[in-house]
């Protein structure tokens, strides 16, 4: 069983970008769910859902305690909430940043874990190009395809194209695209470094 983790802001889209992924893994033949855990539910307030993908029945309902995969909607959060907790030796972990890890203050977190598996996005920035909105977890769910080929980017634009109106789908998919090519590409770079 694959276990994400996503962290964000109330506004930013964090339950969707949940539901959305594990849209796209179901759509893969796979057995998916989503689901959040709410603090207080107000717009700025710190936002976790969760997503588990596997090819048996899922029978666990608790909170993702020790994922394979972090996505943090907001770098501010880094400061407020232990985002990588319980994450696993070889996880992966995705920052919507237009900073690396070290500028991050990361650089313990990226000792001993395998190159290819860290890596900060300009999810906001590709948002706001692509769809004039500051809402980063469409952009994320592309970034986190290429980084992790749990799902393809395929399934995720399909998973957008269901849930969006089209012309709102179709900006939130290139935007979706334009991180999955921001990572492929940062991942060709550090694998020739």
């Amino acid at each position: 069983m694959f276990q994400v983790r996503i962290h964000g802001r109330g506004g930013q889209g964090v339950v969707t970008a949940a539901e959305l992924l594990s849209e796209a893994a179901f759509a893969e033949n796979r057995h998916s769910q989503a689901f959040p855990s709410f603090g207080s539910e107000r717009t700025g307030a710190p936002v976790v859902a969760f997503c588990r993908i596997a090819e048996l029945a899922i029978r666990v309902r608790e909170p993702v305690m020790a994922p394979d995969a972090l996505i943090v909607q907001d770098e501010t959060l880094l400061e407020q909430v232990d985002v990588f907790s319980g994450l696993i030796a070889d996880g992966y972990v995705l920052i919507n940043s237009t900073r690396t890890f070290t500028q991050l203050g990361l650089d313990e977190l990226v000792v001993g874990r395998p190159v290819g598996r860290l890596i900060t996005v300009p999810a906001t920035e590709l948002a706001l190009e692509h769809l004039g909105r500051p809402v980063p977890n469409a952009v994320l769910l592309g970034a986190f395809a290429a980084l992790t080929g749990v799902v393809t980017l395929e399934s995720v634009g399909n998973a957008i194209r269901g849930r969006f109106p089209s012309k709102l789908a179709e900006k939130n998919c290139m935007a979706s695209a334009a991180a999955y090519s921001f990572v492929k590409s940062q991942l060709k770079e550090s694998a020739h470094a």
